[in-house]
This record gives C-alpha cells, sequence and structure tokens, in this order.
C-alpha cells in the first residue's frame, strides 16, 4: 500500500538547521509530484514546498523561500526539506505529501496520500 513515512524532525535553536526525510513505498515514487506541508498548533495545515516529479520544479512558500530548499532522489524513493535559517515561526508538525496532479501544486486538496508528520520545534 502506498506510506510516507517522515522523519529527521526534533529540536533547534533559532537560526539552526533541521533536514527532514520522507521514505516512499508502495508505488511509483518518480511518477508523482510531491510536497511539505506543515501544521502549528491551533493553526491551519499550510502549504510549505512541492517538487515536480523530476526535481526540475520547485515551489515555495513565501514564509520559506530562501531559507528551506525542497529535494528528491527517485532512486532512493525519498523526499527532503533542508531548512536553514530557522526561526521560532517555523514550529509546526510538518507533512509530506503525494500530489494527484502532473504539475506541482500549493494546495492540500490536490494531495491524496500523507506522512503521519514530524515535529519541528524551534527554540528562541
Amino acid at each position: 500500500q502506498v506510506q510516507l513515512v517522515e522523519s529527521g524532525g526534533g529540536l533547534a535553536q533559532a537560526g539552526g538547521s533541521l533536514r527532514l526525510s520522507c521514505s516512499a513505498s508502495g508505488w511509483t515514487f518518480s511518477s508523482y509530484c510531491m510536497g511539505w506541508f506543515r501544521q502549528a498548533s491551533g493553526k491551519e495545515r499550510e502549504f510549505v514546498a512541492a517538487i515536480s516529479w523530476s526535481g526540475g520544479s520547485t515551489n515555495y512558500a513565501d514564509s520559506v523561500k530562501g531559507r528551506f530548499t525542497i529535494a528528491r532522489d527517485n532512486a532512493k524513493k525519498s523526499l527532503y526539506l533542508q531548512m536553514n535559517s530557522l526561526k521560532p515561526e517555523d514550529t509546526a508538525v510538518y507533512y509530506c505529501a503525494r500530489a494527484n496532479r502532473m504539475t506541482i501544486s500549493s494546495f492540500s486538496r490536490e494531495y491524496d496520500y500523507w506522512g503521519q508528520g514530524t515535529q519541528v520545534t524551534v527554540s528562541s
């Protein structure tokens, strides 16, 4: 079955870095666009970044542009999110998701499978 498993979350200080990973199984990873979303406590889930099936196209939320980098390794069936210059407002549960369309999207309704999430906490 389709599975997405995130890892790499944890506690970081403001200005620090973390790298999230998402391991995919049960489907042809290289055929799908992928994305990262996050949900802070008491807030709605929000888009973070997306990447095309080949990795050639990416899109970022304005709040993370220039600080976060999304990447993928199709041979390893893995998705990554490198997070630099972290801020306390980046604190959230981060989810990887598979898009149900052929182009990258920032809308959660256009993603059909989600991981269980990994907690990122940034202290000031």
